[in-house]
């Protein structure tokens, strides 16, 4: 198993009235998209905050591939914050050659990169415009470009989508996962589940400062699946209640019955032996939890317990 580029190990913060992580642990797989998800609150930007050094964990470590994280990997990490940092009076284009040049690139490569990233972007037109002309998405796309202007090997994006249309958000969507398809690593934080979906390898949840889920995207949905399996089938059925729930029978758009059952024992063997006794079985799909059903029933559950 090859080294992950990011070790979180035992990490807390405490600030005066409140605990913002507590011993939180996690590996960040090397050239993967990771998920960090949680309420408003919840320690995710603290977190993420500690990783880019800005604040110092009062215990536990990160390794960055393996190593002691220091001021020394700053050039490999971008950064995109919830807050924008950028200057509103100053020009788009002016401002990301000095952006550029903050992170090492020489002036030629500061100007290679800015017109490479503003044409991606669809913001060339704009590059004279100083930033507060500029609408609240095209400033997210300007952001996102300064933390992705020195090709950093880890990417850390706190709510990234912030700010942006279907399109733009559909355009961000699809420079991640070049990004990622090019070797890099990348983290990020938001509130929009189905970009979570859509993106992630892998994902995390924490909640009220602890890390409450942690792993691969299918392992997780695997371990959240409830049982539930839509069946359909020429004709209705019977079943025995204290093996099954049916929670929902329809006649769908081809005149066939449909059931969602819920199978009490997880048998779904014994389920498709008894629905081929009665009628003649047209399909058979277990249900997908998705991320979305995922977080609410943790969060729900964690607030009741």
């Amino acid at each position: 198993m090859s080294l992950p580029i990011l070790s979180i190990k035992g990490v807390s913060k405490f600030y005066t009235h409140k605990t913002a992580l507590d011993q939180v642990s996690l590996d960040i797989p090397k050239g993967s998209i990771f998920g960090l998800l949680g309420p408003n609150g919840a320690g995710k930007t603290s977190l993420l905050r500690i990783i880019n050094q800005i604040t110092i964990a009062d215990t536990g470590s990160v390794e960055m591939n393996g190593q002691a994280l220091s001021k020394d990997h700053l050039h490999q990490i971008g950064y995109l914050p919830e807050e924008r940092g950028l200057y509103k009076k100053q020009k788009v284009w002016a401002q990301l050659l000095y952006f550029a040049e903050l992170r090492g690139l020489s002036r030629r490569e500061a100007v290679n990169k800015a017109e490479y990233w503003l044409k991606k972007m669809a913001l060339w037109e704009i590059r004279q415009k100083p930033l507060e002309e500029l609408s609240k998405g095209m400033q997210q796309k300007i952001q996102v470009i300064v933390a992705c202007l020195h090709d950093p090997e880890l990417l850390i994006l706190d709510e990234p989508f912030s700010g942006f249309d279907p399109v733009n958000a559909e355009l961000l969507s699809s420079v991640l996962l070049e990004l990622k398809q090019a070797g890099t690593s990348i983290i990020f934080s938001t509130h929009r589940m189905e970009s979570v979906e859509q993106l992630c390898d892998y994902m995390a949840i924490i909640h009220e400062s602890k890390l409450v889920l942690n792993g691969k995207i299918d392992d997780i949905k695997a371990q959240y699946a409830n049982g539930k399996v839509i069946v359909t089938c020429d004709q209705s059925i019977q079943l025995d209640p204290n093996a099954y729930a049916i929670t929902k029978h329809c006649i769908n758009s081809k005149g066939q019955n449909e059931y969602t059952i819920q199978t009490l024992s997880g048998n779904n063997n014994a389920l498709i032996s008894e629905v081929i006794k009665q009628a003649q079985l047209l399909s058979f799909t277990p249900v997908t939890p998705s991320i979305l059903d995922i977080f609410i029933q943790l969060v729900t559950s964690n607030n009741n317990a």
